[in-house]
């Protein structure tokens, strides 16, 4: 999950970095969502 979380991130770099910044915000927003994600179920799993 994290590595997907990485490659959206690089995308999101690259995409802005060429001037398309749709692309880069929506990369970008599927980057967060993914390491929260990754945050919450490492929580739970040190947790339990």
């Amino acid at each position: 999950m994290l590595e997907l979380a990485l490659l959206f991130f690089v995308i999101a770099i690259v995409a802005a970095a060429l001037g398309a910044t749709g692309v880069a915000g929506i990369t970008m927003s599927i980057a967060k969502w993914l390491v929260l994600i990754f945050l919450v179920l490492a929580a739970l799993s040190l947790l339990l």
